[in-house]
């Protein structure tokens, strides 16, 4: 019997990629805004926009993944399903202080934003905290040497 031969996953149609690549491209501009408007936290858009780019484009996944302030929040959550509590905190000031903005401002539906940043911060603190899981050991030095004197 010959050796089983790799399969790659099908390739995706043209179609299908530039769609997830245009939700990945909004939910990540969603993400940026983010940082500066206080009712759209980053952390989701920016998990979301990784999903997306791993369907729709290598190339932006892996700039993604690479990116120095986005690519360690998407490699945790790909590898342990959990979010920064730095991210976490900072995530529902911004958005307690957008919903409470946004009660004194706008005409009508003011308990809006406050019920989808409600649900929203809900489903985020609920999510495992990456610094109370546990630390993975650091890689030994090839010389072998312990560090310890």
């Amino acid at each position: 019997m010959p050796p089983a031969i790799p399969v790659s996953p099908p390739r995706r149609p043209a179609w299908q990629r530039v769609l997830w690549l245009m939700v990945g491209g909004i939910s990540l501009l969603l993400g940026l805004a983010g940082i500066f408007l206080p009712l759209l936290p980053t952390t989701p858009f920016v998990l979301l926009a990784a999903a997306c780019f791993s369907r729709g484009s290598t190339r932006c996944e892996a700039w993604l993944l690479g990116h120095p302030r986005f690519g360690p929040m998407v490699r945790d959550w790909r590898q342990y399903r959990a979010v920064p509590l730095r991210a976490k905190q900072l995530a529902l000031v911004m958005m307690t202080i957008g919903s409470v903005t946004a009660a004194f401002t706008l005409p009508r539906l003011q308990w809006l934003p406050a019920l989808c940043c409600t649900a929203v911060g809900w489903w985020l603190w609920h999510l495992p905290t990456r610094e109370a899981l546990p630390v993975q050991p650091a890689e030994s030095s090839s010389s072998g040497n312990s560090g310890k004197v």
